[in-house]
């Protein structure tokens, strides 16, 4: 059975203090003990996407939602990813706090015999008033199109800002990486954070990471060799999906095509035309 543990921003940071070690060979001319900084490493960062849930087809928007668990394809995936990760050498497992989250990691932590860590700024966007609310109706409201076209600049009505959340999950991935010297570690989160990761890594403007797929159950890479991070694989699955073209739909349809952005699934099989800018 796994262990779930739970850390919050403060919990962590005091394991997060770049710390010094005392040389005994090394001493000044008083005899008192020098102090050394440990020299940084490398670091691997598995960043891995919940898998399929209640929602993925429902055409809402699940965000914060709580009690969203997966359903039987998700758990498919969260055993297939079990055994495409069992032999990497994980020193730990850490998740956004939300329930789909933490069941996509609890296979490959019973495998490991690794506890499951909670982070909170793990956790999914906070979408404010668009939670739950129908994509087919989002995509009607003008705000619509400054989540596609600058999402930089915009914040969710009564949420938080897409730059707010990639900016939390860049402090939350570098203090692990600063507590995981020299190992390698899985976080698993959502989809718009992983993908607000991956551009940031990548060195990709915000406004341009809808650009970025990351499916369900999928496995992202990024290196951080000493004080250099390098995107080293993107949307890597167990199972490959079927790429096929979709055909487009009939005009009075097109507004629940769900190829068309807003597609929670994102997943680029049975046709992706353009990505979808927001995942649940």
């Amino acid at each position: 059975m796994y262990v779930l543990c739970t850390l919050t921003r403060t919990a962590l940071r005091p394991l997060f203090a770049r710390t010094c070690h005392p040389s005994v060979a090394q001493q000044s001319p008083d005899g008192t003990p020098m102090l050394e900084e440990k020299a940084p490493g490398a670091t691997l960062v598995l960043l891995i996407r919940h898998a399929e849930n209640e929602w993925t087809a429902s055409g809402k928007l699940a965000g914060r939602t709580p009690d969203v668990h997966l359903n039987e394809a998700g758990k498919t995936q969260a055993e297939a990813l079990a055994n495409f990760l069992a032999a990497q050498p994980l020193a730990a497992l850490y998740s956004s706090p939300l329930e789909r989250c933490v069941e996509t990691a609890a296979p490959l932590a019973l495998r490991l015999g690794l506890p499951v860590v909670e982070v909170a700024d793990l956790i999914e966007v906070d979408y404010g008033e668009w939670r739950g609310a129908e994509l087919k109706e989002l995509r009607t409201q003008p705000a619509w199109q400054a989540v596609q076209h600058f999402p930089s600049s915009f914040r969710f009505p009564l949420g938080e800002s897409l730059r707010a959340t990639q900016q939390r999950a860049i402090d939350a991935v570098e203090q692990l990486v600063a507590a995981h010297n020299n190992q390698t570690i899985a976080l698993f989160s959502h989809g718009d954070v992983i993908r607000t990761l991956v551009a940031h890594y990548a060195g990709v403007p915000l406004d341009l990471f809808q650009r970025i797929q990351i499916n369900t159950a999928s496995v992202s890479v990024v290196g951080f060799f000493g004080e250099r991070p390098a995107l080293l694989a993107m949307n890597v699955q167990a199972e490959l999906p079927v790429f096929a073209i979709k055909p487009p739909a009939p005009p009075e349809e097109s507004s629940s095509d769900g190829a068309q952005p807003g597609d929670q699934n994102g997943a680029a099989p049975a046709g992706s035309n353009p990505p979808p800018p927001l995942r649940s």
